[in-house]
């Protein structure tokens, strides 16, 4: 197999264009646009639970348009965030139509999959260009932001030391990282838990960044569409909370935007 391993989509080099890619990022359209943008010649993503409006395939309409064919892991059968362990043990739950034309088919390996999908033409035209996915949520009086909105947690930064941060990645680190993969120390961070999967996966960045003191939550899949920040803040239901999100009142169940409402009361009134 010839494939590229990448953990994240969003770790795609000049010169992946054109090779076939297993990526351990969900198959949502913020991933789906990555792989475009990075001309890869054909991709297969996790599905992470399928969750929201399907949000978590949504991405392979999208790569169909731009003629890149595709295919998603079930996330039962392969850890989010490790593309290593999606190449051995995954095994495709999905499928778009340019990746059906070359016999990809649901249940088999992904490692399978992919050796058909060197068969595929690769795409001679980029996606348009999308502004960057981080938008501010809520803002204080003074019009200084409160409350961030990511659909990649690759795209936090500095600035974003002590704010609320939504991300719409999944809650797994990245398997070779070793790290969180949160580089500002947010006074909350949030993903979504992919439909938490094989051995947990979907929530592993939480007891990591407990260790850093950082308070961190993931919705459910099946509340708020992944790879979408503010579908996440408007319509995320909390599933997992590490203890620092725990001391701060973060309860499962609990919708995260009235959890949010109360952190930002709460620091109105101290």
């Amino acid at each position: 197999m010839n494939a590229r391993i990448l953990d994240s989509i969003t770790k795609l080099g000049p010169a992946d264009a054109g090779r076939v890619v297993i990526a351990g990022s969900h198959g949502g359209r913020y991933a789906a646009y990555c792989a475009a943008r990075g001309q890869v010649r054909a991709v297969v993503l996790n599905d992470a639970g399928v969750g929201w409006r399907q949000a978590g395939i949504a991405g392979l309409a999208d790569l169909e348009t731009w003629g890149i064919a595709a295919a998603a892991a079930d996330y039962r059968s392969c850890r989010i965030g490790d593309g290593a362990d999606m190449a051995r043990h995954g095994l495709v739950s999905h499928v778009n139509a340019l990746a059906s034309a070359l016999q990809c088919r649901p249940g088999m390996p992904v490692a399978e999959a992919a050796r058909l999908l060197e068969q595929a033409v690769a795409p001679r035209t980029r996606p348009e260009a999308r502004e960057e996915s981080r938008t501010v949520l809520r803002m204080a009086r003074d019009g200084a932001p409160l409350v961030i909105g990511v659909d990649s947690v690759s795209l936090l930064n500095g600035e974003d030391d002590g704010l609320i941060a939504v991300t719409a990645s999944h809650g797994e680190a990245l398997a070779t990282l070793g790290t969180d993969g949160v580089g500002p120390a947010p006074r909350l961070v949030t993903f979504n838990d992919a439909g938490i999967g094989k051995d947990g996966a979907g929530t592993g960045r939480l007891p990591l960044l407990q260790r850093r003191g950082i308070a961190a939550a993931t919705v459910s899949a099946g509340s708020a569409r992944i790879g979408d920040a503010r579908s996440c803040h408007d319509e995320g239901v909390i599933s997992r909370a590490n203890a620092a999100a725990l001391e701060l009142g973060c309860r499962p169940g609990t919708p995260l935007k009235t959890f949010i409402d109360a952190l930002l009361a709460a620091r109105d009134i101290h």
